[in-house]
């Protein structure tokens, strides 16, 4: 009797982590559905110099290191955004990855662009990582680095 009691009990918490699993599962495609639509709705922000869609998608917080390897912050993005500091002619993202970890979620992937920082050529391919965390419901990111690949 104590053995079937043990099994049922296995059986029941396996069960019930089951149930719960799938929603995770299914909860964790949907995040993954709205980053990468984040991604691309980010590439669009940066051809049409949109610094409303920056000042939404963009923590306070937020931390980049840009291509070059200096460190942006939030405001520093937006003003290179509007002075056009840094320009964007055209992106064409490759392969995306999101990898779910509760309320925090990181973005890999890749992009070739023609662009220009600073009045200087800076087209070519790059990688890139954003680590975005749900707050009060909405996916910001706190972190991004870029990465410009040697030609």
């Amino acid at each position: 009797m104590g053995k079937l009691i043990g099994c049922l009990l296995v059986v029941s918490i396996a069960a019930f982590g089951q149930s719960k699993a799938a929603p995770q599962k299914a909860d964790a495609a949907s995040v993954e559905q709205t980053l990468m639509q984040t991604e691309r709705a980010w590439v669009q922000a940066s051809l049409k110099k949109d610094a409303t869609f920056l000042e939404k998608t963009l923590a306070d917080d937020w931390a980049g290191i840009d291509f070059t390897g200096k460190a942006v912050t939030k405001a520093q993005a937006i003003a290179d955004l509007k002075s056009g500091t840094a320009t964007t002619q055209s992106i064409e993202l490759g392969d995306m990855k999101v990898r779910v970890f509760g309320s925090t979620a990181v973005v890999t992937g890749s992009d070739t662009e023609k662009s220009t920082y600073k009045g200087k050529d800076s087209s070519g391919k790059y990688v890139w990582t954003d680590v975005f965390v749900n707050r009060n419901g909405q996916w910001q990111a706190v972190a991004s680095q870029s990465v410009r690949l040697e030609k």
